[in-house]
């Protein structure tokens, strides 16, 4: 496949890494192969490692920033990206889970195609993914794919490309922890962002996984229904609000059958809680609207 990129194409690779010196030396050569001398940059953020990460990056010759304390795959991206002098912004995984040698074909696109930001989706013929992970990742994407009414083949991939354009509005929402990557996947389908998804491979990591699988799915779902109140109110609210009017008929009905009388009070306050809910979500999406007009594409 053709992966010339246009002279204007300058990128800013971000590589966080919190104790991961089994694969960063690797995976550095990897994508010093594939980077153009003196257009694209190599941004290690080395997020509070105690083992000899930091010196097997700076071995290699890139720029390495270091976090005293580990903050965050999220806030070791966050650091990279401010830190990051290109318009486009690569990132990926210091692991060796991410095949680099696809990326110029993923930049190809966002130039060519003036997508705002392309994933690289973990759906390729070869997926090493730990089947602990599988059913988390499964209900996760069923409640990614109803808030945003689309089909998204992966929503936390580690491996994308976005301008920075588009990601500066969303850069001080965004998780400092591994939900880094479901939250900018919510928020650029949620508003109207040009975005594309690519088939990768996915290899098994070098190194110890720093995943919780318990303790990150509640963390996942959690964020996602904060994303979806932020950005998609309606969509929480509304559902909600529909629930206690079935209920309060619900209960209306079987007050007339069981109890051979009306429950007038506790139905109406079944009522009542259910078009204060709607209300809410009537408001919350207003100010929604007034607050991301400045920035989000029409």
């Amino acid at each position: 496949m053709e992966t010339h990129l246009k002279k204007s194409s300058e990128v800013s690779i971000i590589v966080p890494a919190y104790n991961e010196s089994k694969g960063i030396g690797i995976t550095l050569e990897k994508l010093k192969e594939i980077a153009e001398p003196n257009r694209w940059e190599i941004i290690v953020v080395d997020d509070g490692s105690t083992d000899d990460t930091c010196k097997l990056a700076e071995s290699r010759g890139v720029k390495v920033i270091r976090h005293k304390r580990n903050l965050g795959y999220g806030a070791a991206l966050k650091t990279g990206i401010r830190q990051a002098i290109h318009e486009i912004i690569c990132i990926t995984d210091a692991d060796g889970t991410y095949p680099t040698a696809c990326i110029p074909v993923l930049v190809k696109d966002l130039v060519d195609h003036e997508q705002d930001m392309v994933v690289g989706a973990r759906t390729g013929d070869s997926v090493k993914m730990p089947k602990a992970r599988s059913l988390a990742k499964w209900f996760l994407k069923k409640i990614v794919n109803w808030i945003v009414e689309d089909k998204i083949p992966d929503f936390n991939s580690g491996l994308r490309i976005i301008r920075r354009e588009s990601l500066d509005p969303f850069l001080r929402f965004l998780s400092n922890g591994f939900s880094f990557t479901t939250t900018i996947t919510l928020a650029m389908h949620l508003n109207d962002y040009q975005v594309t998804y690519h088939s990768v491979d996915y290899h098994a990591r070098k190194g110890k996984s720093k995943i919780r699988p318990i303790r990150d799915t509640v963390n996942f779902i959690n964020l996602i229904f904060r994303i979806g109140l932020y950005f998609a109110p309606l969509k929480i609210f509304l559902p909600l609000s529909s629930l206690c009017f079935l209920l309060a008929f619900a209960w209306g009905l079987i007050s007339i059958i069981v109890l051979g009388r009306f429950a007038d009070a506790s139905t109406l306050t079944i009522v009542m809680a259910g078009i204060q809910i709607g209300v809410i979500g009537l408001l919350s999406d207003l100010i929604n609207q007034r607050t991301y007009d400045s920035h989000r594409k029409r």
